[in-house]
């Protein structure tokens, strides 16, 4: 609270006797109280500023990782959705959407990914971004709908923020209901590397009971 002169006007500290200006006593003079007001008002500006600042560095962020990236062609825009479909027909309603209407695919790396080492990767997405880019091989190996399916429903886990193994994990504990089973593509090659790689990340799918050694998740 300061105390304002009653002779110049001047505001003065709390504590002063005197007023600084006209050395009037000030005695018990008007306090003056800040403007809460205008203080409240310029933390709200300038938090309203930093929030514009941010959302614009992200939009141009996004806006790098698909420049920076081809999209696909009709032919595998059409794979892709066919797969998508399937995943919906068998119940993977979620995943279906998000695959559907929120990701953006690219067919090559964009800058970020191309920073990354890889090896023998279907695929690969950028999550929050939700940006799922497909490698060739992803459309060379896959054996049919069902199997370019089961890649999908594997990045679809990362759309949501799940980790490598919790993915590995949905994939393979789901895949009968997706209609991907050993008796019809235990020699595909994404099925005998997806096999490996959740071995790699689950073991203990693979470690039971009633099925030594072989895979718990099949009785």
């Amino acid at each position: 609270m300061n105390k304002k002169c009653p002779e110049c006007g001047l505001i003065n500290y709390p504590a002063a006797q005197n007023c600084k200006r006209c050395d009037s006593a000030l005695g018990e003079t008007e306090n003056i109280s800040p403007n809460r007001h205008f203080l409240k008002s310029s933390i709200a500006k300038r938090a309203g500023a930093c929030l514009v600042v941010l959302i614009a560095a992200m939009f141009g962020f996004y806006a790098s990782l698909i420049l920076s990236a081809d999209p696909l062609s009709p032919d595998e825009r059409e794979r892709v959705e066919a797969a998508i479909k399937l995943l919906e027909a068998r119940g993977f309603t979620r995943e279906a959407f998000l695959l559907g209407h929120v990701t953006a695919f690219r067919e090559n790396d964009n800058w970020l990914n191309a920073s990354v080492e890889k090896e023998n990767a279907y695929a690969a997405t950028n999550f929050p971004f939700e940006i799922v880019t497909l490698y060739p091989d992803f459309f060379t190996y896959t054996t049919d709908d069902i199997e370019r399916a089961a890649i999908l429903l594997h990045e679809a886990q990362h759309l949501k923020g799940k980790d490598e193994k919790e993915a590995c994990e949905f994939v393979w504990k789901n895949r009968t209901r997706l209609g991907w089973t050993s008796d019809t593509y235990s020699g595909s090659i994404i099925w005998r590397e997806t096999r490996k790689l959740t071995r790699e990340y689950s073991p203990s799918l693979f470690v039971c009971d009633f099925n030594e050694f072989g895979d718990c998740t099949e009785r």
